[in-house]
């Protein structure tokens, strides 16, 4: 069940990518659902990351009036695989360390799992993986792993101690997207390293904070939305 905290914090976050929306060639819609199970595995694996698959949900296309709202002056019809259409059924494909997530196990290419799986069996049309104690932001192996993708890749980003062999990573460029109660205008570099604990995972580690970011493999940036079950924006002035 997706909490109170999540929702408020996908209406902050909806709320910076109606703002910033001509900063994105295009837009991405995942149901606050699917986003939950994803979170949800993320902790039950640290400190290891996670591989998940989704496809488009063909009989949920864009409400009327979404496209409107949150794209911008930069936006690009048929850029990828998917493009209109709400995320559908995440798929838990694999988890292991940041070099043999990205290799998709054989069970999830035998073409007997098509049916569940999608036409094109282990061959998702959206890729999301986590990036423990890193931030939302791609590296040369999320960039290279990108160019297979048809759709979209993501990158939910979390902090969380203790640190292990781990320790936190922000020493990189690009643009961070955080999943908070904040309001956006409070963001600032290194904001992680004063906030408290936001909860605690099964396996026993306190989670200090959490991003996700869509982009395509071109290099361009995704919007990334998060929705109810019927793809319509969580609303930031919730208040539950």
């Amino acid at each position: 069940m997706v909490n109170d905290w999540l929702l408020r914090a996908a209406g902050s976050y909806n709320q910076l990518s109606r703002e910033s929306r001509d900063d994105y060639a295009a837009i991405l819609l995942m149901p606050v659902d699917t986003l939950y199970s994803i979170i949800d595995w993320t902790f039950r694996s640290l400190p290891d990351e996670i591989l998940v698959g989704i496809d488009p949900n063909l009989e949920l296309p864009h409400p009327i009036g979404v496209d409107e709202e949150f794209t911008g002056a930069d936006f690009q019809s048929g850029l990828f695989a998917g493009q209109g259409y709400v995320l559908g059924k995440p798929h838990l494909v694999n988890r292991g360390d940041s070099f043999s997530v990205h290799h998709v196990p054989e069970e999830w290419i035998d073409d007997s799992f098509a049916e569940d799986r999608g036409s094109r069996g282990g061959r998702f049309t959206h890729w999301i993986h986590s990036h423990p104690n890193a931030v939302a932001v791609p590296s040369g192996a999320d960039a290279d792993a990108a160019q297979w993708t048809e759709g979209c890749d993501m990158i939910l980003g979390v902090r969380f101690s203790p640190e292990g062999s781990l320790p936190w990573f922000d020493e990189v460029g690009g643009r961070r997207r955080e999943l908070s109660t904040r309001d956006s205008a409070d963001y600032k570099p290194g904001y992680l390293s004063s906030l408290p604990s936001i909860g605690r995972a099964s396996t026993g580690h306190s989670i200090h904070g959490l991003e996700i970011i869509a982009f395509h493999r071109s290099g361009l940036g995704v919007n990334l939305i998060i929705t109810d079950s019927r793809g319509l924006p969580i609303n930031p002035n919730l208040n539950p």
